[in-house]
């Protein structure tokens, strides 16, 4: 497994080892015994996500759920190619506001893990491209929450096109008017180190 930080802590890029031969290959997607292993202890996955678009330039989100159902999701291309980020919107932070994105495909094989307390989206990049993803809480539609996808700064790989984007998040809030409900918990000297 190849772990990778990324300019937001916390935001970890991981990319599973793949076995490949004539037939294909074989990859763990997820294993917590090598991420311990590794130093990453992540919370535990209670819900897996299945997502399908079939237009290039389709963005979903920026999306997050607030406490007591805050989510933490780490986020794969199970088919195609798309553009992860995450912003971070902790009160506190000294990154907030800042964004962080990667590269999804189902070449690369690599998974953004998007902790609890940052916005997650993405925008396909290939035609009928599927995202696959592991949430630490369950939906909780009144915890549900959205800012809107062009308001942060992010450097969108696919200019070109007008974005297929879904009515509720083209109607989000922007993130200067967003009033977060998380806070930046500061890294203590003698905590271990979690992701």
């Amino acid at each position: 497994m190849k772990i990778e930080t990324t300019a937001l802590e916390g935001v970890l890029l991981l990319t599973p080892a793949r076995f490949g031969d004539h037939r294909g290959f074989f990859s763990e997607s997820w294993n917590l015994k090598r991420l311990e292993e590794a130093g990453v202890h992540l919370p535990p996955f209670v819900q897996d996500n299945h997502s399908f678009s079939t237009t290039v330039g389709t963005v979903r989100g920026l999306h997050f759920q607030s406490p007591p159902h805050a989510q933490g999701k780490l986020v794969r291309c199970g088919r195609g190619r798309l553009y992860d980020v995450a912003v971070d919107v902790r009160k506190g932070s000294p990154t907030y506001g800042q964004w962080t994105g990667a590269e999804l495909s189902f070449d690369n094989g690599a998974q953004l893990w998007v902790p609890a307390g940052f916005l997650h989206g993405f925008m396909t990049l290939e035609p009928d491209t599927e995202i696959v993803y592991k949430c630490t809480d369950h939906y909780a539609p009144e915890c549900d929450g959205a800012v809107r996808w062009d308001s942060c700064g992010i450097a969108w790989p696919v200019e070109e096109i007008s974005p297929v984007i879904s009515e509720k998040d083209e109607k989000a809030q922007p993130l200067a008017d967003f009033d977060s409900p998380f806070t930046y918990d500061a890294p203590s000297e003698n905590k271990e180190p979690t992701a």
